[in-house]
């Protein structure tokens, strides 16, 4: 709802951009006039993009349309941040393309609605490329069972999408997988002629490139772009399973170019330009089997029987030495092209962003691109474990990467500004949200991904198997002083107060779970009865938090995404109640006599040791199947 909305009129603008600019002028506060108002001529142009104002007329410059758009909203920032007051802003785009990758896989599937708001806010900060990453989340007629009960997106669905993006200059580009990370599409019967391994594609079978081809006309069709992402990362366990059944061992390098080249000639067959993710390559010249090795060798044969026009992204969201990346963008040279670069914004690890590793790989990631040449990249935003944090949450990490597409280095202050006007949110509460995973115990920034809040949160309170990693920590003062930071961001950062209302109330239940186990065991070790029937009381509170905090998670959840994958948080959540009932009645039932022993209390807790937890600068992460059970979750 409009306030006090400047009144301007775009002269020189085409229908093409007067309908995006109506479709931006509620968030920026503007009404469009077809006369009277401030006159800003609205000029077509190569070079520069151009906002300014003199003598009481303003003048927008642009060369493609997403600058348009990055350029009205600079116009009406200054406009108001200087009261009328004369201002010119020139900007030189650094990127020919810059955006952002969203998971729709991992457990949410954003609504169409989340979509335009996302793409409205994407405009103006001057983002032209969205990717939507559905492994199985898309509709193919000749496959029911593909993305069966999973949210996923009809053509229509996508059309619109498509459509609305169009007004701004904004490519939505599908990203889909046609080798691995295929385990949910690949779990049902139909499949069993195209599974070599439990997530990734019989490479060789006819009836697997028949599917491939289904798979890519189904993603393309509902878009306008040319490009598709077709995947192929992470196919650790190619060629041995049923491949190596059939064919025997292989190198790798032949079976990967043999998949590559069919599966780009069925893009290339209907029009479209394919794009591959490209740490197979590097991970198969590597002698440790990693991606990130300086001294991976791949062969001239190898790279001389690649497709020839196919783009390959580097994907990198973990050094903080612009020098890494430069050395790596140069490997990718070597393919005979200037590779797209992927960085991350840190969604996938726990509950919150981790903002600190965002902002030191992104700095160090964005100008070692712009040093070598580098002239599409975009951020990914993933989901991984049930994506449990709000794709939203992310905003800042978005806008970090827009202000590096029209600056040689991000002014902090003006960073702030921008993500204000363009999102309605205050970044330094969005930064505030990294809180909850750095505590006492973490390294600044949380350079090694620890998320205690996860781990705290969904961790059994009998069991406690990560409370010898916290024991002498002040967790539950920590998340107290956080739940009042949450507050009051909930009272200030207007449509996302809802976000802070949840986060509140994580802080809030971390506060109390946070050191019940450790306080619990000691009790039962002193045999102190009175301690732990006062405990039990705590639980009482603790179900009741823990009860609305699954409730604010759920609005949150149906507001921003389809229904489907929720179902796992709300069980997660469920299992959270449970365990903490049954913890209440235990205990009540040692305290009286009526069991002799709390065996879970009986049991030496010891620190969480598992490859992923490093000792220093860490309390340690986990998935949740890790976090709940020393035992077999499921299988």
């Amino acid at each position: 709802m409009m306030t006090n909305p400047i009144k301007v009129r775009l002269t020189g603008a085409d229908d093409e951009l007067l309908k995006g600019a109506a479709a931006v002028a509620e968030q920026l506060d503007v009404e469009l006039t077809g006369d009277g108002g401030i006159e800003i001529m609205v000029v077509h142009a190569e070079g520069p993009l151009e906002a300014s104002l003199a003598d009481g007329a303003g003048v927008i410059r642009y060369d493609r349309k997403i600058h348009f758009f990055r350029a009205f909203g600079l116009w009406v920032q200054s406009y108001r941040s200087r009261s009328g007051q004369s201002f010119r802003q020139i900007e030189q785009p650094k990127f020919d393309s810059n955006g952002v990758m969203i998971d729709a896989s991992r457990g949410a599937v954003p609504t169409v609605e989340s979509i335009r708001r996302t793409l409205r806010m994407m405009a103006v900060m001057g983002l032209n490329t969205l990717m939507l990453y559905t492994e199985d989340t898309f509709a193919i007629e000749e496959y029911p069972y593909f993305g069966y009960m999973r949210g996923r997106y009809t053509q229509e669905e996508l059309k619109l999408c498509d459509d609305y993006a169009d007004q701004f200059g904004i490519e939505i580009i599908p990203c889909i997988q046609t080798l691995a990370h295929l385990t949910e599409a690949l779990k049902w019967n139909y499949a069993g002629g195209i599974r070599d391994t439990e997530d990734i594609l019989l490479v060789g079978s006819e009836e697997t490139y028949t599917f491939i081809e289904r798979m890519i006309r189904a993603a393309s069709a509902p878009f306008r772009s040319r490009k598709i992402h077709i995947g192929m990362d992470e196919a650790h366990r190619l060629g041995l399973g049923k491949y190596l059944e059939r064919h025997g061992y292989r190198q790798r390098f032949d079976i990967m170019n043999e998949h590559l080249q069919r599966v780009v000639g069925i893009a290339e067959s209907m029009g479209l330009a394919p794009m591959i993710w490209s740490d197979m390559y590097f991970r198969l010249g590597s002698k440790t089997g990693g991606y990130y090795d300086l001294e991976a060798e791949i062969p001239d044969q190898v790279i001389s029987g690649m497709p020839q026009k196919l783009q390959f992204v580097y994907w990198d969201y973990y050094h903080e030495d612009p020098s890494f990346y430069r050395a790596f963008i140069r490997k990718h040279k070597a393919f005979g092209s200037t590779p797209v670069f992927a960085g991350g914004i840190w969604t996938w690890n726990g509950i919150v962003p981790n903002y600190g590793k965002t902002w030191v790989t992104t700095n160090a990631a964005l100008g070692a691109c712009k040093t070598e040449g580098v002239r599409e990249v975009f951020a990914t935003m993933w989901g991984d474990n049930g994506a449990e944090t709000s794709f939203f949450s992310g905003l800042a990490g978005l806008q970090l990467f827009a202000e590096h597409g029209y600056a040689d280095e991000v002014d902090q202050a003006a960073l702030g500004e921008r993500f204000g006007f363009c999102t309605g949110g205050r970044i330094e509460d969005f930064l505030a949200l990294s809180g909850f995973d750095e505590t006492l115990g973490i390294a600044p920034g949380n350079p090694y991904e620890s998320n205690p809040s996860k781990f705290l949160l969904w961790q059994d309170v009998l069991i406690g198997l990560y409370d010898d990693n916290v024991k002498g920590l002040p967790m539950s003062g920590h998340y107290s002083q956080l739940a009042n930071t949450m507050k009051q961001a909930a009272e200030r950062n207007g449509d996302w107060n809802r976000l802070f209302e949840f986060y509140e109330q994580l802080a809030c239940v971390l506060s109390g779970k946070s050191e019940l186990g450790i306080r619990l065991k000691a009790a039962y070790d002193q045999g102190d009865k009175d301690t732990l029937l006062q405990i039990n009381g705590e639980l009482e509170n603790l179900l009741e938090g823990a009860s609305d905090l699954r409730k604010l998670h759920r609005s949150n959840w149906h507001t921003e995404n389809k229904p489907f994958g929720w179902e796992a948080i709300d069980i997660r959540y469920g299992g959270v109640l449970a365990r903490l009932d049954t913890a209440r009645q235990r205990i009540g039932d040692y305290a009286a006599g009526v069991i002799p022993a709390l065996e879970e209390l009986e049991a030496e807790r010891l620190y969480y040791d598992a490859p992923w937890v490093m000792s220093k600068g860490t309390l340690g992460r986990g998935r949740y199947d890790r976090i709940v059970t020393a035992g077999v979750f499921s299988g």
